[in-house]
């Protein structure tokens, strides 16, 4: 496979009333694996594994949730599961092949739903969600989340934030990297790329459970759970529950990895995915 076909590629596409920003890399005829970050990440928080995905022969498209990165805001700030599954249904419809959809907290619901509703899909890999949270765990992120409304006098200070946030993790001598989930604005301070009204009017953090654990009954494609070891979203419990919900779905615990499974052990991440969807070619 020729270097340009590895290289990421910017895409867009028209969602449910907004324009969703990716990137893209593989053969244009592999099988598509689309790649859905949690809630306050961009499309940059899977590591090396679009690059991974693509030298294996797969089609890959790490796309930029509504609200989040380069993708639009939605403009009657409409950020519930159903408008990312439209957006995701719309995505789906530009390719021949049903794709393989991996999504991560926010972004895993969203394939969920899309999957257990109807949605035209290969397979489906959870990563660090199920059904079944915790809630103390998914406050910490809506915490996180809402803990700069004014921003960030510079790079530094955000970076600290995250240093707190992510204290399993080395913090980086070079801090520069985050500035791809920084926007400057005229006030000379740095923000968050989320759109902050997405918060608005969450009460008890957690989506309709029902739904969810309905959605999970209904999957007939291959599944895979990929949990942290450390999480504190998905528990041991957590797994179990959704292994009985699903009972043809696949399980993997990776040591060392909290809630950002992707972002903690990329390598271990990308061989629990691949290894599984290239047992389902």
């Amino acid at each position: 496979m020729t270097t340009t076909t590895l290289a990421p590629r910017t895409r867009r596409f028209q969602g449910a009333g907004v324009r969703i920003v990716a990137d893209e890399a593989g053969p244009e005829h592999g099988r598509p694996v689309l790649l859905l970050h949690g809630g306050g990440q961009t499309r940059g928080a899977w590591g090396g594994a679009l690059r991974e995905g693509a030298r294996r022969g797969y089609r890959m498209v790490a796309y930029d949730l509504r609200g989040h990165g380069e993708s639009d805001w939605a403009a009657d700030a409409d950020y519930a599961l159903d408008a990312h599954a439209r957006d995701l249904a719309r995505i789906v419809d530009h390719f021949d092949q049903a794709p393989v959809i991996v999504g991560a907290s926010l972004g895993g619901l969203t394939g969920l739903s899309y999957a257990g509703e109807g949605g035209r899909l290969h397979a489906l890999a959870l990563v660090d969600i199920a059904p079944k949270m915790e809630l103390a765990g998914v406050l910490r992120i809506q915490d996180f989340m809402q803990s700069a409304p004014d921003g960030f006098a510079d790079l530094e200070e955000a970076a600290e934030a995250v240093a707190g946030y992510l204290p399993h993790r080395p913090r980086p001598k070079d801090a520069s990297g985050l500035m791809k989930n920084l926007r400057l604005r005229e006030d000379g301070r740095l923000y968050w790329h989320w759109d902050p009204r997405m918060l608005v009017g969450v009460d008890d953090g957690l989506p309709n459970m029902d739904r969810l654990r309905a959605a999970a009954r209904r999957l007939t494609v291959p599944a895979l759970l990929v949990r942290g070891k450390m999480s504190d979203v998905v528990s041991l419990e957590g797994a179990r529950d959704f292994l009985e919900l699903v009972p043809h779905a696949e399980f993997v615990d990776i040591g060392g990895a909290d809630h950002m499974v992707a972002g903690d052990r990329n390598d271990a991440f990308n061989a629990a995915v691949f290894d599984f969807l290239d047992r389902h070619p």
